[in-house]
């Protein structure tokens, strides 16, 4: 599976300028199974919904529908929706096969967004060209039991609008899932700066089932990464390192 990660700038709360640009990518970015858009990605980490949620068939979902038919690509990124009289952060996959949308579970409540987002309840596993997809957004990167691999996903992707400030964080957690779970991570985060003055420097990376970058994008710029990953690869190694079957049980409640 080719994987094109796309490391953007966004312009704050403006969705047609947004897709524009993300439309012109999409175009260069030659050979690709799968493309990644940051979170929230036609507008930026906003905390004003009332202003920029869509419905829940809206423009963009639209977009992604054409995106996915023209080029041949599964296509995901999150954005903000309204649905039965509450907004989401609702990330959405989109493929030629069909579409699923996973909703951000866990809300950051340092900015707030728990007071303006209602959270998803349904962790979201997807499936393409063979390979098991976990659907994940930014903060949920922080809570490992919600992502835990229960033998159920290969790839693990999470859209990000992540703070330089805590730039540590986000590159240590998503080796750290990589290893925990044995799986391929993508980690998708925007570069510059949003309307709130909060800087992001992107450090988006592909990492293997080990937690070795496959493709690493620079920081404070906009850039395309791309990968390949093998589902053979990996279901070797966890035949050869077996550790899922000495793993606890849980439920999540």
């Amino acid at each position: 599976m080719k994987i094109a990660a796309l490391q953007s700038t966004l312009f704050w709360q403006d969705r047609d300028a947004n897709l524009a640009y993300f439309s012109d990518l999409i175009k260069n970015i030659g050979a690709a199974d799968v493309v990644v858009l940051p979170e929230m990605f036609t507008t930026g980490f906003s905390m004003a919904p009332e202003h920029i949620a869509e419905p829940a068939d809206g423009p963009t979902l639209h977009w992604l529908r054409d995106m996915a038919q023209q080029h041949h690509i599964a296509i995901c990124g999150s954005v903000a929706v309204q649905e039965n009289n509450k907004y989401f952060n609702r990330f959405y996959w989109v493929s030629p096969e069909g579409e699923s949308h996973y909703d951000k579970h866990h809300l950051f409540r340092m900015a707030g967004e728990h007071k303006h987002y209602a959270a998803g309840m349904e962790r979201k596993i997807v499936e393409y060209q063979g390979v098991r997809i976990c659907l994940q957004v930014c903060y949920d990167l922080r809570f490992p039991v919600y992502c835990r691999n229960r033998n159920d996903y290969d790839l693990l992707i999470f859209v990000a609008n992540w703070p330089e400030a805590r730039r540590h964080a986000w590159s240590s957690l998503l080796t750290a899932r990589a290893i925990e779970n044995q799986s391929y991570v993508i980690g998708v985060n925007r570069v510059g700066e949003d309307g709130n003055g909060i800087h992001y420097s992107g450090d988006s990376v592909i990492l293997d089932y080990l937690g070795q970058p496959v493709a690493h994008a620079a920081a404070n710029t906009p850039a395309i990464l791309s990968a390949e990953i093998s589902l053979a690869d990996l279901q070797a190694f966890r035949e050869t390192f077996p550790a899922h079957l000495d793993a606890d049980g849980f439920e999540l409640k």
